[in-house]
């Protein structure tokens, strides 16, 4: 299989890197999990207050929207983290890309500021998406995008606890073990973040070699 990029980048311990010339922009790329975590908790709240008075939606078909919308968010995650965070590189402007987008987050791993999408792109994402379903769902988007939304700030948080907090001594230690596997020992398994759920049905969960690897202690170094 052809590596990404990201399987030749050596990640840092610490310090972080600047993307963009422009202070403007720099700043822009940056953000504290807080600010993107307070937006879709607002954004999800203000959608389904929508959808409990403005249509006919019983209670048991928001809910199930909602959860329907949750998990729809896990394959999504799953999906852009393999194919579009680790493209195929064959172009230098693909290579430029995928270290814009993903590249920089593997060489610095523990750059807190980068590891969300800024404010700005994920408000524009999540207006786009209420755009798109509006049209194909009709009033059933005011209860989806909400789970939606809500699941991709369920995402954010396990990606920020995994690379801002030591493993904690319960069953939620396979979330850190999981990452760690694929920021320090093989980019090119185990993509989702906030649930293995698709590395299993994808066949991407770990190579018997990382298995091994991992094995002796029971989390990456």
């Amino acid at each position: 299989m052809e590596a990404t990029y990201t399987a030749d980048i050596k990640p840092q311990n610490r310090g972080t890197k600047q993307l963009f010339q422009s202070p403007v922009l720099e700043k822009l790329s940056r953000t504290h999990i807080s600010v993107p975590l307070a937006i879709f908790g607002v954004y999800a709240a203000a959608l389904l207050y929508w959808s409990i008075t403005h249509t006919s939606l019983s209670p048991l078909m928001t809910s199930a929207m909602f959860g329907i919308g949750f998990v729809a968010f896990t394959w999504v995650e799953y999906n852009t983290h393999r194919h579009i965070f680790h493209m195929k590189i064959y172009t230098e402007t693909r290579k430029k890309i995928q270290y814009l987008i993903h590249g920089v987050h593997h060489e610095f791993p523990k750059d807190k500021e980068r590891l969300a999408m800024p404010p700005l792109v994920s408000i524009t994402i999540a207006t786009l998406l209420l755009l798109i379903f509006r049209v194909l769902m009709g009033d059933l988007v005011f209860s989806f995008l909400p789970g939606f939304l809500v699941g991709y700030a369920y995402y954010l948080s396990v990606h920020y606890l995994v690379h801002a907090y030591p493993p904690p001594k319960n069953f939620l230690k396979v979330l850190w073990v999981n990452h760690g596997i694929h920021h320090y020992k093989n980019g090119e398994v185990v993509f989702g973040v906030s649930s293995p759920f698709w590395d299993h049905v994808y066949g991407t969960m770990k190579t018997k070699e990382d298995k091994a690897a991992a094995a002796p202690h029971h989390h990456p170094h």
